[in-house]
């Protein structure tokens, strides 16, 4: 995640500044009060002195999520106190227990689709998106997104993000508005350092789908025993308030399938570097077509698995499969 820059905390602590002051004027001091104005404070000193972001035991860089998600943070996670470690690892399993109930069912049959995903974070809690809705006239939505940064920050942003589009596909916007609309909503909400890669389809009953590509790794379409790739159509989502996004379509025939991923999978690391890339996945694929929906996706992780050879995992890994079963004619 990029680093917020120190007017952007500054212009954040003075809101905080402001908003204690008008507390205090309103009903009086209290020790409470004192003690959040003293830290917005000390924190202002910091980002004048320089030493804001900096632990004060160590003197080490303090983690950017966790700067992002509280400017008041004064040490690393290595020097919490005791009190602090167990507030911050009930944060986390409160962030992750959410998060869970998030996600829909691992593996449904819906509007002429089969659907199975492998979601797997880095930590307790993740960034990565993933979600798939039928509405009730037979359109099916499906997204997969990547939240920047790591930690309870990101993971909020990834439940804002869910609430915004089930909330929007209820709305039946087109899909190029619906996805503009959310990334207007999502720039709002974010801090100016966050941002979102993200793929939004809708499948309509005929099987005719359009796909957004918001700065996302392209997803992989399998049919006629080659695989195809649908590139980004435009920045990721809260860069510009205001962006626009392009949509693709296609049509889609039984046993036709897309395969979706976030950068987790893609760009994992083996033991001396090297990256396990769009190429050796797209071949992955193309010689499991002919499995079932659940046995693509085991073949992705256990190949991902077999490649890092036991080096560990440093980013969330999201692998999303969809694969039509049926058309729906039209009367």
């Amino acid at each position: 995640m990029a680093q917020i820059t120190d007017s952007e905390i500054r212009n954040q602590l003075l809101d905080r500044q402001k908003a204690v002051a008008i507390e205090i004027d309103r009903v009086g001091h209290t020790a409470e009060l004192d003690r959040l104005l003293a830290e917005v404070n000390a924190a202002l000193i910091r980002v004048d002195d320089g030493t804001f972001g900096l632990c004060e035991v160590c003197l080490e860089p303090i983690e950017h999520d966790r700067l992002a998600a509280d400017p008041l943070v004064r040490v690393c996670l290595d020097h919490l106190t005791t009190v602090e470690q167990r507030a911050l690892e009930r944060d986390l399993e409160l962030a992750a227990k959410i998060q869970r109930g998030l996600l829909p069912a691992p593996y449904a049959r819906v509007s002429g689709w089969e659907i199975n995903y492998h979601y797997h974070p880095a930590s307790i809690v993740s960034g990565d998106y993933c979600d798939y809705f039928a509405t009730h006239g037979g359109d099916l939505y499906f997204m997969i997104g990547d939240v920047s940064g790591k930690g309870v920050a990101a993971s909020m942003l990834m439940s804002h993000l869910h609430a915004t589009f089930r909330t929007l596909i209820l709305m039946n916007l087109p899909l190029d508005q619906l996805v503009t609309q959310a990334s207007r909503l999502f720039s709002e909400s974010a801090l100016p350092a966050q941002y979102a890669t993200l793929v939004c389809g809708k499948s309509s009953r005929t099987g005719h789908v359009e796909i957004a590509n918001a700065g996302h790794p392209a997803p992989l379409v399998v049919r006629e025993g080659r695989v195809d790739r649908i590139d980004a159509t435009g920045l990721p989502m809260g860069m510009f308030r205001n962006q626009q996004f392009e949509i693709h379509r296609l049509a889609m025939r039984p046993g036709e399938m897309f395969v979706l991923y976030t950068d987790g999978l893609v760009e994992a690391e083996d033991e001396v570097g090297t990256e396990y890339g769009i190429e050796r996945l797209s071949h992955l694929v193309a010689r499991s077509a002919a499995l079932e929906l659940p046995s693509v996706v085991q073949a992705c992780v256990k190949d991902l698995e077999s490649f890092k050879s036991g080096t560990g995992s440093t980013d969330d890994v999201t692998i999303m499969t969809l694969r039509r079963t049926a058309f729906e004619f039209e009367a």
